[in-house]
């Protein structure tokens, strides 16, 4: 079918549902930009970047527009029975090209949003995921997002990844999942976050932390 392989990478995004980005591999079977795998899913990640998908796509718009050139030339010559060829294939070469965009531009909307959910820094398992380009588009969004930040809400700025769903309470209880070290708190008590540890917190405090699984909120 024309313009198959622009239609098949907009179908993985949409298996791969719920804000979860498909892995990046260089060919099948290849690895992704950190040499290998964390163990252990995460509850938002991405699809692997289909790059042997796209270099197929691009391919066939290639052809597409090369063999068009050559009709294009019959056709100026009075082989006006072309000119339905040439619409045909310039539309299949159209296709694929809103379909590589469609890709590439859901990716970032996804990329985007772990900023949000993990922080300024990415679990290598997520991380894993990316290409060199949007590990490196990445990095550019998050630190205009901190610039952003530092400039709003007085002289300490204001973080807008704290608290996207207003809290019941600004203390929660929680519990070590893994060892983390020492954790400072607002008064400058420090404690120690150990497996296993139960903690009472301040809710901003312990956000991140419970998205990157090393504390979950213990519901009474």
């Amino acid at each position: 079918m024309a313009a198959e392989r622009g239609l098949e990478l907009v179908r993985e995004l949409h298996r791969a549902a719920g804000g979860h980005l498909p892995p990046f591999r260089v060919s099948r079977g290849g690895t992704g930009s950190s040499g290998g795998p964390a163990a252990g899913p995460l509850p938002l990640t991405v699809p692997l970047l289909q790059t042997e998908e796209m270099r197929q796509a691009l391919e066939e718009m290639r052809a597409l527009y090369e063999r068009n050139q050559a009709d294009v030339s019959e056709a100026k010559a009075g082989r006006t029975d072309l000119i339905f060829l040439i619409r045909f294939r310039h539309c299949c070469l159209l296709r694929n090209q809103r379909c590589l965009l469609a890709y590439l531009y859901d990716r970032l909307l996804r990329i985007r949003a772990l900023r949000w959910e993990y922080g300024s820094v990415l679990p290598n398992t997520i991380q894993f995921h990316m290409s060199a380009e949007e590990v490196e588009w990445f990095n550019r969004y998050k630190k205009s997002l901190a610039t952003y930040m530092r400039s709003v809400g007085g002289e300490e700025g204001l973080d807008l990844t704290q608290d996207i769903k207003p809290p019941k309470s600004l203390y929660i209880e929680v519990r070590c999942l893994r060892d983390h070290g020492e954790f400072e708190v607002d008064d400058g008590t420090t404690i120690l976050l150990k497996k296993n540890s139960q903690h009472f917190l301040p809710r901003w405090k312990c956000e991140q932390l419970i998205r990157q699984g090393i504390l979950e909120h213990v519901l009474s």
